[in-house]
């Protein structure tokens, strides 16, 4: 099912709810996408929502400003992962729930981060796709692949004048329809600055693929939270989602009590 959310700043985004005899005493599952896909790309096809309702859990689905059905102004002061933190919250309140866990991969798992430090009502979270770069540049690792070499592929007229090494962000942007331009406002915006690792006193998972050229090192970040636990699956940065294991990895260590 597709709702609406309206945000502080006055955008509409759009998230998606499932459920199938959910158990009302389990925190529902938020869950939080990466750059460049939504909801349903990122979460329903690979297999993960249905792996979570199975466990009768409540699923929420948010498409983060800019991305699939939610606005996408072309104007940077509308982007940035501490924004997108603030909508995760507006949402929680709609899920009307006294606590959720949170699950984002890659710029959402940079948001879950952000969330995870201010909203109390966040009681276990997964960060996925993110790495050392989390810790050492305060989000995505921008050293691996630079926010105006990735601005430059999305707003370039032809996929064939992109970066040669962002042109797998185009690809995706280009399969799943996006705003070119709205991607591109956010990746300018993208968050720089430390992130709050020290405020996170849940419990955490770190979950990355060995192959994933963005998450490297994952242990740096792990050991920055208190507790965290950290998972390597085979995959990269767009495969590592549909492993098996990613899915049985985050029911498992949201299932515990």
């Amino acid at each position: 099912m597709t709702h609406e959310l309206r945000t502080h700043d006055g955008l509409m985004l759009r998230y998606l709810s499932w459920s199938r005899d959910p158990d009302p005493a389990l925190p529902p599952v938020v869950l939080l996408h990466g750059f460049a896909a939504d909801a349903r790309t990122n979460w329903e096809g690979p297999g993960i929502v249905e792996a979570l309702v199975a466990r009768r859990r409540r699923v929420y689905a948010l498409d983060a400003r800019g991305h699939g059905e939610s606005d996408g102004p072309h104007d940077d002061t509308y982007y940035g992962e501490a924004l997108m933190a603030r909508d995760v919250s507006l949402l929680i309140d709609r899920t009307g729930a006294r606590d959720v866990h949170v699950v984002g991969y890659s710029m959402g798992a940079v948001v879950a981060l952000l969330a995870a430090a201010r909203d109390s009502r966040i009681s276990r979270l997964v960060a996925g796709g993110v790495g050392a770069g989390a810790v050492e540049v305060g989000g995505l690792d921008t050293r691996v692949m630079p926010p105006e070499l990735v601005s430059a592929a999305l707003t370039a007229e032809d996929a064939a004048d992109a970066p040669e090494r962002t042109r797998a962000f185009r690809a995706l942007a280009d399969a799943v329809g996006a705003d070119r331009l709205a991607l591109a406002a956010q990746i300018r915006a993208v968050h720089r600055g430390a992130l709050p690792l020290d405020r996170i006193v849940v419990p955490t998972l770190v979950l990355t693929g060995d192959g994933d050229a963005l998450a490297t090192r994952p242990e740096v970040l792990a050991s920055s939270i208190a507790g965290a636990e950290l998972t390597v699956l085979p995959g990269d940065h767009l495969t590592v989602v549909r492993d098996p294991g990613f899915a049985g990895a985050i029911g498992s260590f949201l299932a515990r009590r």
